[in-house]
């Protein structure tokens, strides 16, 4: 089976949701799914990390340390930056060695779209991926490469949202 490409990218909320979704059923038919988060170090740990990790052992999850600039004004965008790309190269290898079915790379546009990963760093790991391996690219910003290079193209396009209408902070078991 050929292993497509899907960007799930916009304003709107909902593309780690879809993607983590979707590990979930590929974990479902029995495949190998890795879930790597981008850009959401930090504290609390995001419910999808929390389910998978104990209720998914056919999920492998990688949180990593680095918190983007909007949650912490004191982050450094050149260290942020160096950070990204060290664990771009850490789940770089686990996709060329590891043989996973499904990998989901979320907020990795984000990465890209802000300048802290270069865009033909992923359109290299997307040209030498297993030919079967199907691949999630999520977050605000695709880059117009990244777009051309994937199968399945979705932008969720935000309408209304309650932080802007009323304020309303990230709530844990819906934002988190």
């Amino acid at each position: 089976m050929e292993g497509l490409i899907h960007v799930y990218t916009g304003d709107g909320k909902g593309k780690t949701t879809a993607a983590f979704g979707l590990g979930v059923r590929a974990v479902g038919h029995g495949r190998r799914v890795l879930f790597a988060q981008f850009l959401k170090g930090g504290t609390p740990e995001s419910g999808e990390i929390q389910v998978a990790n104990k209720f998914l052992p056919g999920m492998e999850t990688l949180r990593f340390s680095e918190v983007h600039p909007r949650f912490d004004p004191n982050v450094k965008v050149e260290a942020l930056a160096a950070q990204v790309q060290q664990d771009f190269e850490e789940v770089k290898r686990l996709i060329l060695s590891e043989g996973f079915d499904l990998v989901i790379l979320d907020e990795i546009n984000n990465c890209i779209s802000q300048d802290l990963l270069p865009v033909q760093f992923l359109l290299d790991l997307l040209n030498d991926k297993p030919e079967s391996l199907e691949m999630v690219l999520t977050g605000r910003g695709a880059h117009p490469r990244v777009i051309e290079k994937a199968d399945y193209v979705t932008e969720l396009r935000m309408i209304k949202h309650p932080a802007q209408t009323s304020g309303t902070q990230a709530r844990e078991g819906i934002e988190y």
